[in-house]
């Protein structure tokens, strides 16, 4: 057997079968490590424990979102969201992690970021 295929540990194969648990585990330790390293530039965040709640949590809550569009499109019947962008399964398909993420991005930077009044 091809050690490719030893790799390859499907997360969800009836909702999105092309997700696994190696690359959802590379996924969020690259994203994490993006954000920890790139967040104290563009964001007023700072204190590293905050980053690494943040940079962890936040590919975890995309990907859940993520598989949440997915499973509700499967249950719908339908294949692509739109056709505003052919052959990528829809607009909703490029957002679909920010259901997730967005609110729970928005809370922290309203808990750690804004200055009490």
């Amino acid at each position: 057997m091809p050690v490719a295929r030893l790799l390859r540990h499907k997360i969800a194969p009836r909702v999105s079968p092309n997700k696994t648990w190696e690359g959802a585990i590379g996924g969020c330790l690259t994203t994490t490590a993006l954000f920890v390293w790139l967040a104290p530039y563009f964001t007023p965040l700072r204190d590293l424990p905050v980053l690494l709640l943040i940079g962890g949590v936040l590919p975890m809550l995309g990907f859940l979102g993520d598989i949440t569009m997915s499973a509700i499109k499967r249950d719908l019947g339908v294949k692509d969201a739109s056709n505003l962008l052919p052959g990528h399964g829809g607009i909703l398909d490029r957002v679909d992690s920010l259901t997730f993420t967005a609110p729970w991005y928005f809370h922290m930077l309203a808990i750690f970021a804004l200055q009490r009044f």
